[in-house]
């Protein structure tokens, strides 16, 4: 038999259904998280400096982390989304009609799939830049007027950058690269200050190996202003610092944006660190495309299954639970992949792989049928 070539009107009209209804659910996904996130805030606001954690400050922080947010439940209001479009066309008709008229569930689909890739792509190209740096002056509010985690470490192509401060000394780090299974930084160099920036001395090393309560140099040449050179063979400096902290200083994934990370990525292994948390996120972001088809693929299998067998709200109850699963089996994943027991890049693409293998075999199963 033959079928219906897709017209370019059907398919844009296919087309513009789709985004409506992505961006009616997307909308709302975001309101929701917005004053959640809001309030959250607040109660964390509440406990901090009044005078500095303002309702306004507040609000703003809260607006910041909106667009890394928004990423986040992307692929659900795809799914929620195109589970709504596709219900409201079958129960409507319009897909009754076109498929009557010989438009395979393959051919109207066309449109919204390239919809899903391009918006992926946009996502990851366009909007994650912005959604990295609104993040990262999230993370620096937080960290100034709420009291969170602020950075110790800052990574450079000349090597690693570590602030650390001891009762009246603060000390400025520099080495580099870090044997990471010794804790060992190499060519060193510190500079140190007393209270109001006031500079004390500059340490040479040819390493240091991080011990509890102490940096232990090795080979160490000290010069102070009007001072002459003192040369040791070890010399200890006391540090409050733990390997923990320094490891969790790095400037988390989200926080930067898609083109940055693989430079980032390169620097962290050349100072040897682990970059496998970074390298997972920057494949997930890779995934997201495909992600997204997925959602779509997901979501036609559940509104052909309602044509033909009814029960809505049982056919959207189980979408909306294959969502859930999605995302649990997600993290699942990305929890071993994290942990090393499987490649970065095979954990990031596994959940967009298998659910989009899955939605493409049902679709031929109820095409068939």
């Amino acid at each position: 038999m033959n079928t219906m070539r897709l017209s370019p009107t059907l398919s844009f009209y296919i087309g513009k259904q789709f985004i409506s209804g992505i961006a009616i659910v997307f909308l709302v996904f975001v309101t929701v998280i917005f004053v959640f996130d809001a309030v959250e805030l607040l109660r964390r606001g509440s406990g901090a400096n009044k005078e500095l954690a303002t309702f306004g400050l507040l609000l703003q922080m809260a607006l910041l982390r909106i667009p890394f947010m928004a990423q986040k439940v992307l692929p659900f209001a795809a799914l929620v989304g195109g589970l709504w479009t596709f219900t409201r066309m079958t129960r409507n008709h319009e897909l009754v009609v076109a498929r009557s008229a010989g438009v395979s569930v393959w051919q109207f689909l066309v449109p919204v799939l390239s919809l899903a890739l391009i918006l992926g792509a946009f996502t990851i190209t366009v909007f994650n830049p912005m959604s990295a740096a609104m993040v990262g002056r999230y993370e620096q509010m937080d960290a100034r007027y709420l009291g969170g985690k602020s950075s110790l470490l800052a990574l450079s192509q000349n090597g690693i950058w570590l602030r650390q401060t001891d009762s009246a000394l603060q000390s400025v780090v520099h080495a580099r690269r870090i044997s990471e299974d010794q804790i060992t930084l190499h060519d060193v160099i510190i500079f140190s200050f007393l209270e109001e920036d006031k500079f004390l001395n500059r340490i040479d090393a040819e390493k240091a190996t991080l011990e509890k309560g102490n940096w232990n140099l090795k080979d160490v040449v000290i010069t102070g202003p009007d001072q002459p050179a003192i040369f040791h063979k070890n010399y200890l400096l006391p540090t409050s610092l733990t390997f923990e902290q320094i490891e969790d200083s790095f400037a988390p994934p989200e926080t930067l944006s898609f083109w940055a990370l693989p430079g980032f990525i390169n620097v962290l292994e050349k100072s040897g660190f682990s970059a496998v948390a970074h390298r997972l996120h920057w494949h997930s972001l890779l995934a997201g495309p495909l992600l997204l088809c997925a959602m779509v693929l997901i979501a036609a299998t559940f509104s052909l299954r309602f044509r033909r067998r009814g029960g809505v709200w049982v056919l959207i109850a189980s979408a909306v639970m294959t969502g859930f699963i999605l995302y649990f089996l997600s993290d699942l994943i990305l929890a071993l992949g994290l942990s090393g027991s499987i490649p970065a890049a095979l954990a990031a693409w596994t959940p967009a792989g298998i659910f989009t293998l899955i939605g493409i075999a049902s679709l031929f199963h109820l095409e068939d049928g």
